[in-house]
């Protein structure tokens, strides 16, 4: 016992002495240590490295694509579930908006009629899940908790079943020839085919780099920390006088529009689209990426989608117990590591401090139980 509590104690000095190394590093030094890690990272359908091939039934480079993708939806699902602190059980639903808008836009079975070019159908496939988000949210999100999850959850299961009834949307016969990006070889063969996965990782990497620093821009901003004050107390967020309601909107269409952008990659690599990926275990499988790599952590959520997504294809014969490996694996999580992974860095009560000491100019005092010789003065300014 004494020594599963030291390395629980290490691991925490551990983290803790990583952490303070990579925040006193300048911008510029940080950027010298992620600009060879995110090459690494271009180069890994290349160089298809030993320790993380794939077996031979499996193709190294879509298990590498599905990953990405799968980290995609994650740092979506992070915005909603981890920043704003909202329990979201039908993402696959924006999912899914985001698929069939690109279907319906680029395939030749679609009711339409015309097919209009994939650079022109992602921006329309992101509007139309982020109002699909606005219309979720306006009304639903002055709920908390379990009540908003069911809501959620509804949404999810109205939109599978819209693509199951609905005639133009084709049920299980789906749409088949969904359009890719554009772009051609030498000899005037496609770049994105459904067989090639190295493309289409290098185009959802670079999403997720744009994506990555949006989110970022927008954590550190008065929205960030709006939505992390809604996070830890609704109440005493409303009280303080933020617009919780407005910001949990935000915060939903956030997360629709990133989950519509891979819902229309999703469809562009398939190539077919019907109402067979879009269920609630499919849903529950993007908010256990989110839980297991620590929700409001970027790095982990990306981590966490990872084993999601690369675990069954990398393991093949333990691929039809995925639900059971990773059910198990997230109750042994909620034991021993709620927070994930990678939990989320608290440093709200850390600037407060820093701020504090800065405005009075001394250490922040200890508050002791009786009388102290400051008693009944405030803080002089």
């Amino acid at each position: 016992m004494n020594a599963h509590i030291a390395s629980r104690a290490g691991v925490r000095i551990l983290a803790r002495r990583v952490g303070e190394w990579w925040h006193g590093l300048s911008r510029f030094q940080q950027w010298g240590v992620l600009v060879p890690l995110v090459v690494l990272i271009y180069l890994l359908p290349v160089l298809n490295p030993p320790l993380l091939t794939t077996e031979p039934g499996t193709d190294f480079p879509i298990a590498m694509f599905n990953a990405a993708r799968m980290a995609l939806i994650a740092i979506g699902l992070n915005v909603v579930v981890g920043q704003a602190g909202l329990l979201d059980l039908g993402y696959v639903g924006f999912f899914a908006i985001g698929a069939y808008v690109a279907a319906l836009l680029t395939s030749p079975d679609s009711a339409l009629g015309v097919r209009y070019p994939w650079l022109v159908v992602v921006p329309v496939a992101m509007a139309v899940t982020m109002l699909s988000g606005v219309v979720l949210g306006a009304p639903t999100l002055r709920l908390r908790g379990d009540y908003l999850a069911i809501v959620t959850l509804g949404f999810g299961e109205i939109v599978r079943l819209l693509a199951d009834n609905v005639e133009p949307l084709r049920g299980n016969r789906g749409f088949q020839q969904v359009a890719g990006p554009p772009g051609t070889h030498a000899d005037g063969s496609p770049i994105f085919t459904q067989t090639g996965g190295t493309p289409w990782y290098w185009l959802v990497v670079t999403v997720i780099i744009l994506v990555l620093v949006l989110v970022g821009n927008l954590e550190r901003s008065r929205v960030g920390r709006a939505w992390v004050a809604i996070r830890e107390d609704e109440d005493a967020a409303e009280i303080m006088g933020v617009p919780t309601v407005r910001f949990k909107i935000l915060a939903f269409v956030m997360g629709a529009g990133v989950g519509g952008l891979s819902g229309a990659l999703y469809a562009g690599q398939i190539g077919f689209v019907n109402n067979q990926k879009f269920d609630v275990v499919t849903s529950v499988l993007f908010l256990a990426a989110v839980v297991l790599g620590g929700a409001g952590n970027k790095v982990g959520v990306l981590l966490g989608a990872f084993v999601i997504s690369y675990v069954p294809d990398r393991f093949q014969a333990v691929a039809e117990y995925k639900f059971l490996i990773f059910g198990l694996a997230l109750i042994v999580l909620m034991v021993f590591r709620p927070q994930g992974l990678l939990g989320a860095r608290q440093r709200l009560l850390a600037r407060g401090r820093d701020a504090y000491r800065r405005l009075v100019g001394r250490p922040e005092q200890v508050v002791t139980k009786g009388p102290t010789p400051d008693s009944g003065r405030g803080v002089r300014t």
